[in-house]
């Protein structure tokens, strides 16, 4: 047998043999038994789902503070997730240990907050403080178990009742399809909150600055920010020379042909000048070569619709226009560098 320092070096060098085809296969199997018991599991959850849920948003959008989850364990990891996506999604929540709340706070369930407690047997003993704490002080509390007659279902208001399935644990110990249903049912309550609350993909973005998605949320308004510079700009008339010095000081590869009036007339890209070539280029002028129809994006407009302008018109460039007067230019290779491009 070989020592375990030598099995370990084996494990990082890929010297361990394989399973046998049958243990491979049986594994296999076993994986899939997994994800069957936890889809038997969601149907059985979707086939439960009444008008408690309805009432529990009631609650929740009748009182003015927080909702406040708590939960014990693989419930207390669930619950997380399921405070972050209220918050995420225009119902402000946050998480609780109910241990911690025996020891000082308790102090965040104020009177204008919703408990949100859960448990999948409705019997974990660090719930019976805030849960007498919350009847006591009239908190309206929603329950998430499997249990009715539990401890935790009594003391509930809205009791949003889980059908009793069989865990994927051999033991019928580890929680599994349990836990999938818990999140499944937070995910549920949340998307049924932000239907009625009317949460837009804007409000979302607000919620979401960082990242990609966040920044494909964010407003060409927002990227443009407070000093973002007009893009470089020449007359109708301008002559060819002038139109190759405008693109060239406004380091963009584009320029933009403007009225009399200052609205946009058209645009030059560095490749309408290449084009020119072809002809005799003393006497044109930036009319005879801009594209009189350019693609362009309102200030209003999300990060997210410029990316796919650019992308399903196969182009570089194109002019954020207000009021009919282009006010900045937005280039492929600023999106890519500032990471709204993967």
């Amino acid at each position: 047998m070989k020592p375990a320092a030598l099995v370990q070096f084996a494990a990082m060098t890929g010297d361990i043999p394989a399973s046998n085809p049958e243990t491979m296969a049986a594994m296999t199997e076993r994986a899939r038994e997994v994800v069957r018991l936890n889809i038997a599991a969601l149907e059985a959850l979707e086939r439960s789902i009444d008008a408690s849920l309805a009432r529990a948003c009631d609650v929740i959008l009748g009182r003015p503070g927080y909702v406040v989850v708590t939960g014990m364990g693989k419930s207390g990891h669930i619950g997380g997730k399921i405070a972050a996506t209220l918050a995420s999604t225009g119902t402000n929540a946050f998480f609780v240990h109910p241990a911690e709340m025996s020891h000082g706070d308790l102090g965040m369930l104020r009177s204008d907050t919703t408990l949100l407690a859960i448990s999948n047997s409705g019997e974990s003993r660090e719930l019976r403080d805030p849960l007498i704490f919350c009847q006591r002080n009239g908190i309206p509390v929603i329950g998430m178990t499997q249990r009715g007659s539990s401890f935790l279902a009594r003391h509930s208001a809205v009791t949003l009742l889980m059908p009793s399935v069989a865990e994927a644990c051999p033991n019928g110990l580890a929680p599994t399809t349990s836990t999938l249903m818990t999140l499944a049912l937070g995910d549920a309550l949340a998307m049924v909150l932000m239907d009625r609350r009317q949460f837009s993909a804007m409000d979302f973005g607000l919620h979401h600055p960082g990242g990609s998605l966040g920044m494909s949320l964010q407003s060409v308004r927002e990227w443009m920010g407070d000093n973002h510079a007009a893009p470089a700009s020449v007359s109708a008339t301008a002559s060819f020379a002038e139109v190759v010095s405008a693109i060239t000081e406004g380091r963009k590869g584009a320029v933009a042909v403007l009225r009399g009036d200052g609205t946009l007339a058209g645009m030059i890209t560095d490749g309408d000048v290449r084009r020119a070539f072809a002809q005799d280029i003393s006497a044109l002028t930036a009319a005879d070569i801009m594209s009189p129809n350019p693609i362009t994006v309102d200030p209003d407009a999300r990060m997210s619709d410029v990316v796919d302008r650019l992308a399903a018109n196969r182009i570089n460039n194109l002019f954020v226009v207000d009021g009919g007067r282009p006010v900045a230019i937005v280039h492929i290779s600023e999106l890519i560098q500032a990471g709204y491009v993967a």
